[in-house]
């Protein structure tokens, strides 16, 4: 499994963004390590413990690596020269808070180093498209993301139900039902029926969240494997059903 280190100016600031990713998606199983804060009470980064949390984060699968603001790149860099043994450490350029929970939901699941990284990296498309715009002038967001039409299998479980649970599908129980889709063995896809967004794989927070599922909104699931049942019904009891 891979390790994740949070790497920012204030130690304070990311003992709360570990909080409150662990306190989304508890019990992930996860080594996250903190470099932060030259003290508890003073700003800054320090190379040489960006290293040592990337050493105590790393299993042998890799270490993903998310930082603020600029010195703490360069100090992300310049650990990687303070490396005595080989570590695939990726450094990501996604956002703080966005990034970590976004890769803690999928490195809980055991998924390699690459897939943490992009999943990482895609972390604000679901807030973009709920704002229906791009922050870059210019570049338009589409506000109804979708991977296309799925193909179509007779064998699929499909059910559409409405949503029940007051907070709709966003961060917490979106959270919770990405994790618990790992327990079955089946491919879950999910698409809002009420507004057509997506479909979009039931193991992505981050594209979970951009179906912007809220209280009263109609969820198409379709699932395919040998646990496809059972993944439907856990999905439309963490829903409210």
């Amino acid at each position: 499994m891979i390790g994740l280190v949070v790497v920012s100016h204030s130690r304070a600031l990311a003992e709360a963004a570990v909080a409150l990713a662990a306190g989304l998606l508890p019990d992930q199983g996860v080594a996250v390590r903190i470099a932060a804060g030259l003290s508890a009470a003073e700003f800054g980064t320090d190379a040489v413990a960006v290293a040592d949390a990337v050493r105590e984060a790393d299993s042998g699968d890799g270490v993903l690596v998310l930082m603020d603001l600029g010195s703490a790149v360069l100090s992300a860099e310049t650990a990687l020269d303070l490396l005595e043994s080989p570590v695939r450490v990726h450094l990501s350029a996604a956002p703080l808070v966005e990034g970590l929970v976004a890769a803690l939901a999928v490195a809980g699941g055991g998924a390699d180093l690459e897939t943490v990284a992009r999943e990482a990296d895609g972390a604000l498309t679901a807030k973009r498209s709920q704002l229906g715009s791009s922050t870059e002038p210019g570049v338009a967001i589409d506000p109804h993301p979708s991977t296309g039409s799925a193909p179509v299998d007779n064998s699929a479980v499909i059910e559409i139900f409405e949503v029940t649970g007051r907070h709709g599908l966003h961060a917490r129980p979106a959270a919770e039902l990405v994790s618990a889709l790992r327990d079955f063995d089946a491919h879950v896809e999910l698409r809002n029926d009420t507004t057509g967004v997506g479909p979009v794989p039931g193991d992505s927070l981050t594209r979970v969240l951009t179906l912007g599922v809220l209280p009263g909104h109609r969820l198409e699931v379709r699932a395919t494997g040998p646990d496809a049942a059972l993944a439907v019904s856990k999905v439309r009891t963490l829903t409210g059903n």
